[in-house]
């Protein structure tokens, strides 16, 4: 099963760690400085172009976990999660 991040971006269930409200958590130097090493890094993915809403962090294998930038706000995805609304490839 699969969570539908938008822009046919798709990550499997079990490896989403959390999701973040961008507006709520960028306030935190902890959280700024984390997104910036995670863009140096090369771990960031942006899913498309719009006003970025939220972060996604997934674990994808052994190394340190992937950072996807949506447009979707955190209570979309929630639902989405809630609701069973993935996507079995």
């Amino acid at each position: 099963m699969y969570l539908h991040l938008g822009q046919n971006v798709m990550v499997p269930e079990g490896a989403v760690i959390g999701v973040f409200d961008l507006d709520n958590t960028t306030w935190s130097f902890r959280t700024r400085r984390f997104l910036e090493q995670a863009e140096q890094e090369g771990r960031v993915i942006t899913v498309g172009d719009d006003l970025p809403r939220s972060f996604v962090l997934v674990r994808e294998g052994e190394g340190p976990p992937a950072v996807y930038i949506t447009q979707l706000t955190p209570a979309t995805l929630q639902k989405r999660a809630e609701n069973g609304t993935f996507y079995d490839l």
